[in-house]
């Protein structure tokens, strides 16, 4: 496999934890609700994986307590910021100081002792003999083919269902939709809850997928990268896609350049994908800042229902 294939295929695997995390991320905020809490909650999903895997043995257990731990983060942010009315940011960065500091407690004990088993892959031999697509995809694990079929999925949901319009309403007039008789509380409740278990699930994926064992602060600064992802994306799950890809192949671009032997030092090398976040993000916001930027007009402001009109 030639060197730009290999930095391709890396650039799938690298890219699906951060496109699970904003898909999460989309989905919260599309309903008018910031959650900075995806570091922690990646961060608990990883451990809760690697706790339950290493004492059950059984993957499909280990991913089911990730996700039902991680639900429960995503109700406690719910009910601080839709409940309590609390800011949508400092709860959202209590959760991943929360999130950060659990995880490194929960994962102590099990810390260095690799997980029983890999993530099985979906290994479609008839795609072998297409040009680079069978190199790319005729042997990638199930988590990539469900990151696939899921953007599909949130796509068509948020844009052409009538799910997708009241998740919309609420994200972008929660006062108006509420007249319409639409449970906005129930609305944002289920997608913040929604996507802080596909936080979760990115963070058992990394877990299984990268590092097979438990390290502590092992997201090294993802789930950031993944909340620029959402704004990058406009809020849209397709172009997140393409946007994870990107910067999961400046990921893994490092180190590959690594194993050249080059001189720079690694650390300037692992700063690649920060870096080139901080600078797509000043573009996309020279490049828009006559235009809309996309992003649900309530996002961030608690709805009180007494203050309608």
């Amino acid at each position: 496999m030639d060197f730009m294939t290999s930095l391709l295929v890396a650039a799938i695997s690298a890219g699906t934890p951060l496109l699970l995390a904003a898909l999460g991320g989309i989905l919260s905020e599309r309903s008018g609700i910031i959650n900075l809490g995806t570091e922690g909650i990646m961060l608990m999903g990883a451990v809760l994986t690697c706790m339950t895997y290493l004492q059950s043995g059984s993957l499909g257990l280990a991913i089911v307590v990730a996700l039902l731990g991680t639900a429960l983060l995503g109700a406690l942010h719910a009910l601080l910021t839709v409940t309590l009315h609390a800011n949508q940011t400092v709860s959202g960065l209590g959760i991943t100081l929360f999130g950060t500091g659990l995880s490194a407690y929960l994962g102590k004990p099990f810390s260095g002792n690799p997980v029983p088993g890999k993530l099985p892959k979906l290994d479609m031999t008839w795609l072998d003999s297409v040009p680079l697509l069978g190199k790319l995809f005729a042997h990638q694990d199930v988590f990539v083919w469900f990151s696939f079929v899921l953007v599909i999925v949130l796509h068509l949901l948020i844009f052409r269902t009538s799910w997708g319009l009241h998740l919309r309403a609420v994200g972008d007039s929660p006062g108006t939709a509420d007249v319409m008789g639409i449970p906005v509380t129930l609305y944002r409740y289920a997608y913040v809850i929604a996507g802080s278990m596909l936080m979760g699930l990115a963070g058992g994926y990394l877990l299984l997928a990268f590092s097979s064992s438990w390290v502590e602060g092992m997201t090294a600064g993802r789930g950031w990268i993944a909340i620029a992802l959402i704004i990058f994306a406009r809020w849209n799950p397709v172009r997140a896609l393409f946007a994870a890809y990107l910067f999961g192949g400046l990921d893994a671009l490092g180190f590959r350049i690594q194993l050249t032997g080059t001189e720079i030092p690694s650390y300037f090398l692992k700063m690649i994908p920060y870096m080139i976040t901080i600078i797509v993000l000043m573009y996309v916001g020279w490049k828009t800042r006559n235009k809309p930027s996309g992003q649900p007009e309530a996002l961030g402001t608690p709805y009180l229902r007494e203050q309608r009109h």
